[in-house]
């Protein structure tokens, strides 16, 4: 353990605020996630931030909602606001598998211990914290709010669901990332303004409002309402192409979407972080270590990233079943060298740290630094992706900072090597400009990342192999992925290596059928792979795909798409990616039969293969 005091961390208890000197608080936040004081751990950041501004904060994590609510009361009542969050992930995700059943461990709690926060954290929390403290208003936040901050299908009720902001009776809401909205909040409560006052005058939160007496402006966008969603589903396949469209622009509209007597309001985001302010974010006091009230315990999810950088936010793929974009955004926000550099020799001063980092990333690993060549034409698009169907010609590919980065922690002191665990997008590498330095600085980017960034095993997303259902989930075709893999082999052959390429992909998404992923198996059958990176597609809130699964309609071209629903469709899908199986052979003999596609099945199981089935 660092030499780290115990008010290091921000106070979690009565005691720990006391030892602080402190007779009242400004702030205090709960989160559906143990307290891990670390930039990747949304409760740390927004606490952080806070107390950067001169406020005095305290994090309540995993309080206790089954008992007396002593968790709820044991600090009073904040100078401010509440401030809440369901944690990293959506509870429901958290809790629950693609099958809807209970998951047995939670990787944000103390030895992985299922159980330690409820369904729905965030409304929750919220009604507690309501009928205790009817005065002091409610501020919600975390990917569990944002991603529900509209009318939502939820997949878990298999219903539309109101904003969450009515269910939880929250005042505001803030969407995405939340140091800039979260700032502003505290700022203008600090200087007298009420909270109604408030909610006119930031960007990048919701709120909700009297119908018959809010004022709507001529530049506002009216959604269909939540009753109307309910009566027509495919107002609400419409509803989301608007909600996307602006949550992605420069320069967006306040939506409006009326719930019965209520109107929720959503106000524009903020423009893109810029350099000085990310680093603002990940430059705060952090011990970068669990509270030391977990000491002998281990929380999976910080293991996972404890040796691990963040270097940039956002993602401009725009991948049809993610939600990064949807909280985050599209445009990426990237922290400056000197930043990351810190950031990288604080991790080898830990005591436990090897000389190895797991992953120099973001949700893209090779989205750094990239935006717009001429940002003008940038803030008038309305294009989810910059990458499909095809890469943008405004797009900045260029991998030399990128490369910069790598080889200047690299030849730092206590680094023996550097990993990249995140995501890569082949399809980028692949893509050839007209500049000959930008093609050449992807081409030393893919051959160094082979050579020295892989931890024995690559992982990349194809998702798929049918173009139909890519072109669905907005993906490049699957044979990018055989370029792709043909460089990776050329380049481990010429230097003696055994690296695997570690494909994932994706059964009953939306547009793929049981012969799309008979096909699936044929095809991936040649490269040698058992696969084991396969999940069935989960229906999460806010995206594209849970909005095909649920309405049935795409929604930007209103066509009707089939996707599998019944667990027996479903498991009809999932069986293809198990095909080596004896277990499996039976039944999709027989399935392969009745849709008489007899020549997939001899491709599978009667055709020699030169390149032997292995685990990958």
């Amino acid at each position: 353990m660092n030499n780290y005091k115990l008010t290091d961390w921000l106070p979690t208890t009565k005691k720990e605020v006391e030892l602080r000197g402190w007779d009242e608080l400004d702030v205090i936040l709960f989160s559906g996630d143990c307290y891990v004081d670390h930039p990747s751990f949304g409760a740390a950041v927004i606490g952080r931030i806070l107390e950067a501004e001169g406020l005095k904060v305290a994090i309540v994590p995993q309080p206790n909602w089954r008992d007396d609510l002593r968790d709820f009361k044991k600090l009073g009542k904040p100078r401010l606001f509440f401030g809440i969050s369901g944690g990293a992930m959506d509870s429901m995700i958290n809790h629950y598998t693609a099958n809807k059943r209970l998951r047995s461990n939670d990787a944000y709690t103390p030895d992985g211990k299922a159980g330690m926060r409820p369904d729905r954290t965030s409304i929750v929390y919220s009604n507690i914290l309501k009928d205790l403290y009817p005065d002091v208003p409610i501020v919600l936040g975390g990917i569990e709010a944002s991603l529900r901050r509209v009318a939502h299908y939820d997949y878990w009720d298999d219903k539309l669901h109101k904003s969450i902001l009515i269910d939880s009776r929250a005042d505001i809401l803030v969407y995405g990332m939340g140091e800039k909205p979260i700032k502003e909040i505290a700022s203008q409560l600090q200087k007298g303004k009420s909270i109604e006052e408030v909610k006119k005058d930031v960007n990048q939160i919701a709120f909700t409002d009297k119908s018959d007496s809010f004022n709507i402006n001529e530049e506002d966008i009216k959604l269909y309402s939540f009753k109307e969603c309910l009566r027509e589903k495919i107002n609400q396949a419409k509803n989301f192409k608007i909600v996307e469209e602006q949550s992605n622009m420069v320069k967006a509209a306040r939506i409006l979407q009326q719930h019965d007597e209520d109107i929720v309001v959503i106000n524009p985001p903020y423009p893109v972080m810029t350099e000085t302010e990310i680093d603002a974010s990940f430059d705060l006091p952090y011990t970068r270590l669990p509270h030391p009230k977990y000491k002998n315990k281990t929380i999976p999810a910080f293991e996972m990233i404890k040796f691990s950088v963040n270097m940039h936010r956002g993602c401009f793929g725009g991948c049809a079943f993610c939600t990064i974009s949807a909280h985050q955004g599209k445009f990426i926000a990237s922290r400056s060298k000197k930043s990351i550099l810190k950031e990288v020799q604080a991790i080898t001063r830990m005591p436990d740290f090897k000389g190895y980092l797991s992953d120099l990333g973001g949700p893209s690993a090779n989205m750094y630094a990239m935006k717009g060549i001429d940002e003008g034409i940038c803030s008038k698009c309305k294009r989810p992706s910059c990458i499909y169907p095809k890469i943008c010609n405004n797009l900045n590919t260029n991998h030399s900072p990128l490369l910069d980065i790598y080889r200047s922690v690299d030849s730092l002191e206590g680094i023996k090597k550097s990993f990249i665990g995140s995501g890569v997008r082949y399809d980028m590498l692949l893509h050839r400009t007209n500049d000959q330095k930008l093609d050449k600085a992807a081409a030393d980017y893919t051959r160094e990342l082979i050579l020295k960034h892989v931890s024995g095993r690559l992982k990349v997303a194809p998702e798929h192999t049918s173009d139909k259902v890519l072109h669905c989930m907005r993906k490049p075709s699957f044979k990018l992925f055989f370029d792709f893999k043909k460089i990776f082999d050329k380049v481990n052959t010429e230097h003696g290596l055994k690296q695997q390429l570690i494909p994932y992909f994706i059964s009953s998404h939306p547009a793929c059928n049981e012969l799309d992923m008979a096909e699936l198996a044929v095809a991936t059958k040649p490269l040698g792979f058992n696969l084991e990176q396969v999940q069935d597609f989960t229906p999460s809130p806010m995206t594209l795909a849970t909005e095909i699964y649920y309405t049935g309609y795409h929604p930007y071209t209103l066509e009707k798409v089939y996707t599998a629903r019944t667990k027996d469709q479903k498991l009809a899908q999932r069986q293809y990616f198990f095909w080596y199986d004896k277990n499996y052979r039976s039944q999709i003999t027989k399935s392969l039969h009745k849709l008489k596609r007899e020549d997939l099945l001899n491709k599978l199981y009667f055709t020699n293969n030169k390149n032997k089935n292995k685990t990958s």
